[in-house]
């Protein structure tokens, strides 16, 4: 996990993170369709910029919630699964 801490995600081409007004939420739009995020990988694509890596965004979200517990294991798992999805890329 170490290695990952230091890679930055990136959004893949053809994959955008938007707010989608009918789906009343955030989605990752894409060619072939659109997923609905809910309110957990919301919070974790909105750190996505493209400066940040896995280890600021889970410093950046264990700020904003110092109770959690797992949290950065949970963020980590949640990229991979996105990566694996092709919505983004750990550089």
């Amino acid at each position: 996990m170490s290695d990952l801490l230091h890679t930055t995600p990136v959004f893949n081409r053809g994959y955008r993170f938007q707010w989608e007004q009918a789906q009343q939420s955030y989605v990752i739009l894409y060619p072939e369709g659109l997923v609905r995020l809910n309110e957990s990988a919301t919070l974790i694509l909105k750190q996505i910029d493209g400066k940040l890596t896995v280890h600021d965004i889970i410093q950046n979200l264990s700020a904003q919630f110092p109770d959690a517990t797992g949290l950065d294991q949970d963020i980590v798992e949640f990229l991979k699964q996105a990566e694996s999805r092709q919505w983004i890329c750990l550089q």
